[in-house]
């Protein structure tokens, strides 16, 4: 089936509103490297829109009514903004689902050590990465450091163009004909990729001089000591800021795009509602990369939890009224897809594929080989969504990720499938997906935040 390419839609002006909303999400992705810079953004944004704090809501016995928006927070990792509406919750809500971790190098609780008159930091890679993409790249340091007395100091080095930035070395191609050999899941192990932090030893000092110059300018500048590396979470992503890609500026390259694409498309659609008539959701969580795990991952009961909170404040909680809301609700699992690659064509089968430019990508079912650990979306479903597409004038494929057994992935989807509501993965289709620097682009990050907006005004 032939699908026109989305840019023939922009001309002029228009397409100006393309790149003019691009603009913010490279803003965005440039400054929200972590789970947690993530959340502080949305949660700002929203605070500027008028969203209460639902903590603070609880805390003041304030009551809730329709046209009220609220936002309750996990962690600060997970966050959901609920716009309520003039129907009661029972009757379900639309949601729009994302995750704001990404893949990354975690530093291990003791990370610091000295070898060859280096000092290194140890790390431990978090979700599906193909380690050799990690050496030889500038990465900075984000994080925060909780420390005994309670207090939080919170990192970012290496952003600043003045400031240093790590890395994990590789090994000279002179030297690597073993290394060669291997394949490619073992070129770089693990437990190679270490960060380099420093080689000027402390003066005066004999025993592991340059790992004691490395703690006394973390002190200086964060006032932490060694132990307190046992309470931080320091994370070493890609240094420096999302760009446009290609001569015609038509993509966007940059880091963790997978999933804070459609996060920030979602959250944009979210805070342009005005009085819908059911409860509208705006959820972005953490841990995707490794399950959905944990108190701020998708299997956790915080949007239960937050949507019951929310419903007492309507006056509208009993315990088969949550149950309700949440199987007559209808979401979107705003997740990325695997964009068509002419480099790389064989493990795609092209009439089932996303491409560039074709606008927001539903996929029914992701999974491996024979859809296992999918969610298969219903039929009826994707007949409401496709009419109401079709009558906005919105761009969108629909496709698989890749061939039937070339490979596959997972999204929340079945998580929140697992309540009975209707749910199908849409997102932004990726090149270089997992990779430190993803490309997207631009018309179909633009047609994503249209989509969103019309789920959440038109789905019933």
């Amino acid at each position: 089936m032939e699908r026109k390419n989305a840019w023939e839609k922009y001309q002029g002006a228009d397409r100006e509103k393309v790149f003019a909303f691009c603009e913010g999400y490279k803003e965005f992705l440039t400054k929200c490297k972590t789970e947690r810079e993530c959340a502080a953004w949305v949660v700002e944004a929203a605070k500027e829109k008028g969203y209460w704090d639902l903590h603070q809501v609880l805390a003041s016995k304030k009551s809730l009514r329709p046209g009220d928006t609220v936002y309750a927070t996990m962690m600060g990792k997970a966050v959901a903004l609920f716009h309520l509406g003039e129907e009661p919750m029972e009757t379900g809500m639309h949601i729009l689902g994302a995750h704001i971790d990404s893949p990354r190098l975690d530093l291990k609780p003791n990370p610091l050590y000295e070898e060859g008159e280096l000092a290194l930091l140890d790390t431990h890679y978090y979700g599906g990465v193909k380690k050799y993409q990690w050496v030889a790249q500038p990465l900075a340091l984000h994080g925060v450091i909780a420390k005994k007395d309670g207090s939080v100091v919170k990192v970012a080095l290496g952003e600043d163009p003045a400031e240093p930035v790590l890395g994990v070395s590789d090994l000279l191609i002179h030297l690597a004909s073993e290394q060669m050999k291997k394949a490619g899941s073992k070129v770089v192990e693990g437990e190679d990729l270490n960060l380099l932090a420093g080689s000027i030893p402390l003066d005066g000092e004999e025993k592991e001089p340059v790992k004691k110059q490395i703690l006394k300018l973390l002190e200086k500048k964060y006032g932490m000591e060694e132990a307190d590396f046992l309470s931080a979470e320091l994370e070493a992503v890609p240094a420096g800021a999302a760009r446009d890609y290609g001569l015609d500026a038509g993509m966007i390259i940059g880091y963790g795009q997978d999933d804070r694409v459609c996060a920030y498309s979602s959250l944009e659609a979210m805070l342009t509602l005005k009085n819908p008539a059911k409860t509208c959701v705006c959820l972005l969580v953490d841990k995707e990369e490794i399950g959905s795990v944990g108190a701020t991952g998708m299997h956790s009961r915080f949007f239960e939890n937050a949507v019951a909170e929310v419903m007492n404040c309507l006056g509208q909680y009993s315990e088969l009224g949550v149950r309700r809301a949440l199987a007559n609700s209808k979401m979107l699992s705003s997740d990325v897809s695997a964009a068509f690659d002419p480099n790389y064509p064989s493990v795609m089968e092209k009439n089932n594929c996303a491409y560039f430019g074709r606008g927001l990508t539903f996929n029914k079912y992701t999974g491996r080989g024979g859809k296992s650990g999918s969610n298969d979306a219903n039929a009826e479903y994707i007949s409401r969504i496709r009419r109401i597409f079709e009558e906005k004038g919105i761009c969108y494929q629909i496709a698989e990720l890749g061939k039937v057994d070339a490979g596959g992935g997972g999204t929340i989807a079945y998580i929140m499938g697992n309540y009975g509501m209707d749910v199908i993965d849409s997102g932004i289709a990726l090149q270089n997906m997992h990779a430190p620097y993803e490309v997207a682009s631009k018309v179909d990050i633009y047609e994503a935040y249209l989509g969103y907006e019309a789920f959440l005004k038109e789905i019933s």
